[in-house]
């Protein structure tokens, strides 16, 4: 496989610093390019949340730097990567949350990590970042780790109702602030053509399925200047409509 990508990051019209944090990279084999994407939200009412999410965006570089090209050739698995990252996500939650005891702090982030060899595709999920497919349609592959969402799969909520509900933002758990982490993970095939996205929740709390599809479907993302461009304008839709917090998005194009 090979890619077309673009990133975009905006601290938004409210706060003060951003505490988003995003890492792309791509590397190329013999047998085609493996490409890792990663995006993490610091939380919005902790302190130092920008910290705990380049904490671990720094942690995931440093593996796809060191670690995976151990496991990607011809006995490459999603399962050895799993068993690396819970590690990894287990090891950071821990140094995470003895920095904030230490420093009498409250700090964590979400993450949202998606890594792509071969037709191969691996996602982990902690909090409520989100990974979507993108061709004709748009599909939600993660799923959120709030109370909100909890609630709705139990029957005891609608999905009508989650943006009236207040609880939409608190998280079930979040690398750094929670005791334990369970990491969730998703896998499947990809195919030419399609656009895989990474957002945190700044850039999907006004925005519908069907805009996102008006600019990011598959046949108008011919480029990666146009892929930029739609994410800034989609950005910048997300701020006219007064977003309160941080904004980032990644685009990935597989052909």
């Amino acid at each position: 496989m090979k890619f077309m990508s673009a990133v975009h990051s905006d601290v938004g019209t409210k706060k003060k610093t951003n505490q988003d944090s995003l890492c792309l990279k791509i590397a190329s084999t013999p047998t085609g390019e493996i490409a890792l994407a990663v995006v993490c939200d610091g939380m919005g009412g902790l302190k130092k949340g920008e910290l705990a999410s380049a904490t671990l965006i720094r942690a995931f570089s440093d593996w796809f730097e060191l670690e995976l090209p151990k496991i990607a050739g011809k006995d490459y698995s999603n399962e050895k990567v799993k068993e690396q990252w819970s590690n990894l996500i287990k090891e950071q939650n821990e140094i995470i949350g003895e920095y904030g005891n230490n420093n009498h702090l409250q700090l964590g982030t979400t993450l949202t990590a998606m890594l792509i060899n071969g037709d191969d595709l691996l996602i982990v999920q902690v909090g409520d970042s989100r990974a979507y497919r993108i061709t004709n349609k748009i599909i939600q592959l993660t799923e959120d780790q709030t109370v909100a969402q909890r609630d709705i799969k139990l029957g005891v909520m609608k999905p009508e109702d989650v943006k009236k509900d207040t609880r939409q933002n608190v998280l079930l758990q979040c690398i750094g602030a929670s005791t334990t982490v369970h990491s969730e993970y998703v896998e499947g095939k990809v195919q030419p053509g399609e656009v895989y996205m990474l957002c945190t929740d700044g850039f999907r709390h006004e925005i519908s399925n069907e805009e996102f599809l008006g600019l990011l479907t598959n046949n108008l993302l011919t480029n990666e200047a146009i892929m930029k461009k739609s994410l800034i304008d989609l950005v910048e839709l997300n701020k006219k409509r007064e977003e309160k917090d941080n904004i980032t998005a990644m685009l990935l194009k597989v052909i």
